[in-house]
């Protein structure tokens, strides 16, 4: 897929999106991420099926499945190298959908729908969109960790412009939704004793009835 609707997909899905490969995936990542899903998943009850949207190469799927070992875990990754790479994984078993989270269509609902870290990479312009699929995906729990700002505010990324933005995500998924509800919410520091992580807040939400 190379006909994108934002700048921030082609960056993403271009030689941005692979270089980031690199850069972050490892066996302490993998642990860390373990640490805040374990914190997580303590909240909610009968997760057997996951979907993240956009995963990279898996860092947080590893840490799910170490988790819920028998969980459905699907993904859906918009640069074709990492896609590859979660397929080619001997361990993760994923159904990756390889396209844009904008031009995604859930085949069915999944007990947690989740992003970490990719709603700041959003178009802003379309976040309603990314949000209504959230919702769409998900048959009882949504899962944000993103940077919070209580209101939005766009900062520099690795010298580029118009490519990180940090609002109240959680917030806006509770005023659009009238069935959602906050389950609970955390801050992971990046300096931990133990599990350093991104600065970024975790918010678990339920859709109710």
């Amino acid at each position: 897929m190379t006909n994108f609707k934002t700048d921030q997909e082609a960056f993403w899905a271009g030689d941005f999106g692979t270089q980031y490969i690199s850069r972050n995936q490892s066996a302490q990542q993998i642990a860390n991420n373990t640490a805040v899903f374990a914190d997580i998943l303590a909240r909610t009850r009968d997760v057997k099926s996951v979907i993240e949207f956009g995963p990279n190469v898996g860092m947080n799927l590893y840490a799910l499945r170490h988790l819920i070992p028998d969980a459905d875990l699907s993904a859906v990754e918009i640069n074709p190298d990492a896609a590859a790479q979660i397929r080619e994984s001997g361990t993760l078993d994923v159904t990756v959908h390889e396209t844009s989270i904008l031009e995604f269509e859930p085949p069915q609902k999944y007990d947690l729908a989740f992003t970490k870290g990719v709603l700041i990479h959003i178009n802003p312009d379309e976040l309603p969109r990314v949000y209504d699929l959230l919702h769409q995906s998900s048959s009882r729990y949504i899962l944000v960790a993103e940077y919070y700002n209580p209101s939005p505010v766009e900062i520099p990324y690795r010298g580029h412009d118009g490519k990180l933005f940090k609002r109240d995500f959680a917030g806006e998924i509770l005023d659009r939704f009238n069935d959602v509800k906050l389950i609970d919410y955390r801050f992971v520091y990046h300096r931990d004793n133990n599990f350093m992580h991104d600065d970024v807040t975790w918010f678990l939400l339920e859709k109710r009835g």
